[in-house]
């Protein structure tokens, strides 16, 4: 099976400032691979890797020419990934999850002979669970979510996926998407060798226009992102006495009572 790995270039959360206006400051802050993203990356390593050589992997990203950072697609390459494809457009700098869904299919076609499409669950700094549900209604094939195990025998896939109070069990034919839980594969931490192969393995710089895109408009438009004023905090006081605790306890329970939990 050929498989494809999705990932999300992300804004270092870590490192991500406040301006006095509560606006968000992202002057000088680093990209990463999404964290949900390194966990289905890992997901699709190891089915790949336990497959004696029968599947090859290559990892897919989109989004703004912010993404051409050399590190990044390392350590996307040392963690079992034969090519890495990106596509890169400055048309999709802050596009919305159906633009992206529009831009990645594209890819994916472009590649072509793919039977696998694995994403994570959602990406670390918008987390809408949509990637993989759009891609398989453009593509027009299964796509299953909340994916904790799958198998492959020739073309028919198996795929366990964890509902809230149930497992299922699922067959598809290939091609299909897959979106993995985070829980499924924790990332591996690269050896030495492995990031310098990784400098060596195939690197596809696209544009739109290479994938034979034109973006379509965006559904939403997002107009404004500040940080939410901190809640003030009552500061009440009680005495480690069991009268303290007693006039707590009654206090918890009328705020309960009267605000809901």
């Amino acid at each position: 099976m050929n498989v494809v790995v999705c990932f999300k270039s992300v804004y270092d959360d870590v490192a991500i400032r406040t301006n006095s206006d509560k606006t968000l400051d992202y002057q000088a802050v680093p990209h990463i691979v999404s964290l949900y993203d390194l966990n289905a990356i890992e997901a699709a390593a190891q089915f790949v890797e336990g497959s004696n050589g029968e599947h090859s992997l290559i990892a897919l990203t989109v989004g703004d020419t912010k993404i051409h950072d050399t590190t990044m697609r390392k350590n996307v390459a040392a963690r079992g990934a034969s090519e890495v494809y990106l596509v890169m457009d400055d048309a999709l700098e802050d596009a919305e999850t159906h633009q992206t869904a529009q831009a990645v299919a594209a890819a994916i076609k472009h590649i072509g002979n793919i039977d696998l499409i694995i994403c994570g669950d959602g990406s670390a700094d918008i987390y809408a669970h949509q990637m993989g549900i759009q891609l398989g209604e453009i593509l027009g094939i299964p796509n299953v979510n909340a994916v904790i195990d799958f198998t492959a025998e020739g073309d028919t896939i198996k795929v366990t996926r964890e509902l809230d109070e149930e497992i299922e069990h699922i067959e598809m034919q290939a091609p299909a998407v897959l979106s993995v839980l985070s829980d499924m594969a924790q990332p591996r931490t690269c050896k030495v060798a492995d990031i310098m192969s990784a400098g060596r393995k195939p690197v596809h710089e696209l544009t739109l226009e290479d994938i034979g895109l034109e973006l379509p408009p965006a559904n939403y438009a997002v107009v404004e992102t500040k940080v939410p004023e901190p809640t003030p905090r009552k500061m009440v006081f009680f005495e480690a006495t069991d009268e303290g605790i007693d006039e707590f306890i009654e206090q918890v329970h009328t705020y309960l009572t009267t605000e809901g939990a």
